[in-house]
């Protein structure tokens, strides 16, 4: 079955259409934004067996001729770990993980603390922002640049260059691509210093890192593996930090008595993040995968090189996994939710994000008290986007 309806709808009212898929059509095939057909899978079961089945590939080589017509990156950045699958993926992990450590990730909590501070202190001068603006936006920008080893004076170009993918701007359609091709020379002559001025930070451990191969040579990463490594950890960090932030602020906003639990006992905060990310992370669905062969999904049988959409909003929504699932709860078990995907693909800054996301809540919180919504919730305006969840501005008064 075909129906254009659906996907249309995502934007504005995404829980709502895929609490009616869940019931009627867990696996529905209807009609992308691009004109083509898309499956959507809204069960919880089936979107956590589909997001770690081999079968369904990000490889863009496996779409029908012509079924793909998504945004697609310049060479020097395609070769990132959300394009591929093992045994590439797996080799490129593996050297990540050797240089993107625990310990890494921890030596950010002090510069995360101070960011959030000082982007406080900017706040405190005045008794109203946009919290996406002023806050939830700057404070992982900061972050990733200083995880990356990017020059503090060029860290306002990347946050414009990151939103000129994000937000797409009608009336400059070029918009997109100019502020791609800006970034690539940028990254290239900042890996091309770091070669020969390497430094305390990710990229300079990411050209060092190197491992022994199954032929006994050295593995590791090439150029543009290299490139397109910083631009995922950049565009993605950044992207589902500011959505994840902002996202928990309103949910707290929605639900007062959550936020009055939380004020009282702040400690609680590491577990809330687990419950934002499943009452509204950032992604509502997860990057398309393209079937190798005739696949079966939910008793439905997805034929090879069609694309599948995984939607973790509503698999985090789905009242068999979660009982009650559209009210946030910060006492819920969340085990097992899939804000951040599962299996080989997890998201691999998860650490990152939710370290993040505690400092911020807890350090705004506390400084202020009375934090509140500035305007009525319907006046709120989100990110025309059928693959994210994210606000564009969220103005409170304290």
């Amino acid at each position: 079955m075909t129906v254009a309806g659906p996907a249309q709808a995502l934007p504005t009212d995404p829980y709502a259409v895929f609490e009616r898929l869940r019931e009627t059509a867990p696996v529905h095939r209807t009609t992308g934004p691009d004109g083509l057909p898309v499956w959507i899978v809204t069960r919880y079961d089936d979107v956590r067996q589909a997001l770690a089945d081999p079968r369904l590939s990000l490889d863009k080589s496996h779409a029908l001729p012509g079924g793909y017509r998504g945004f697609r990156l310049p060479p020097a950045l395609d070769a990132n770990l959300l394009n591929m699958d093992p045994p590439d993926h797996t080799r490129i992990r593996r050297l990540v993980t050797r240089a993107f450590t625990v310990r890494r990730i921890e030596r950010l909590r002090e510069p995360i603390r101070r960011t959030a501070d000082e982007l406080l202190d900017a706040m405190a001068v005045r008794d109203r922002a946009d919290l996406v603006a002023s806050y939830a936006a700057p404070l992982p920008i900061t972050v990733i640049c200083e995880l990356l080893g990017v020059p503090p004076e060029s860290r306002h170009d990347f946050r414009a260059w990151t939103d000129a993918f994000l937000i797409p701007d009608p009336a400059r359609p070029d918009r997109a691509k100019q502020a791609m091709t800006t970034m690539v020379d940028f990254l290239a002559e900042l890996l091309d210093r770091k070669r020969t001025e390497p430094g305390d930070d990710l990229l300079s451990a990411l050209i060092a890192v190197r491992e022994e191969s199954v032929a006994g040579r050295d593995d590791r990463l090439g150029a543009d593996e290299l490139m397109s490594l910083a631009f995922l950890i950049l565009f993605a960090g950044y992207e589902n930090t500011v959505q994840l932030i902002g996202n928990a602020l309103l949910a707290l906003f929605r639900h007062p008595d959550q936020l009055d639990a939380l004020r009282a006992d702040p400690g609680r905060i590491a577990a809330a993040v687990e419950e934002f990310s499943r009452y509204e992370g950032p992604m509502l669905l997860a990057a398309r995968r393209f079937p190798v062969e005739d696949v079966r999904i939910g008793g439905v049988t997805v034929p090879a090189g069609e694309t599948v959409m995984l939607s973790l909003a509503s698999a985090n929504r789905d009242p068999d996994r979660f009982p009650e699932p559209d009210r946030l709860d910060l006492d819920r078990d969340t085990t097992g939710h899939l804000a951040l995907g599962h299996g080989v693909h997890y998201c691999l800054g998860a650490p990152l994000a939710r370290l993040e996301t505690e400092i911020a809540l807890a350090a705004l919180l506390v400084r202020f008290p009375r934090l509140a919504l500035a305007v009525p919730e319907d006046e709120l305006r989100w990110q025309p986007s059928h693959r994210a969840r994210r606000l564009l501005s969220l103005p409170v008064r304290y």
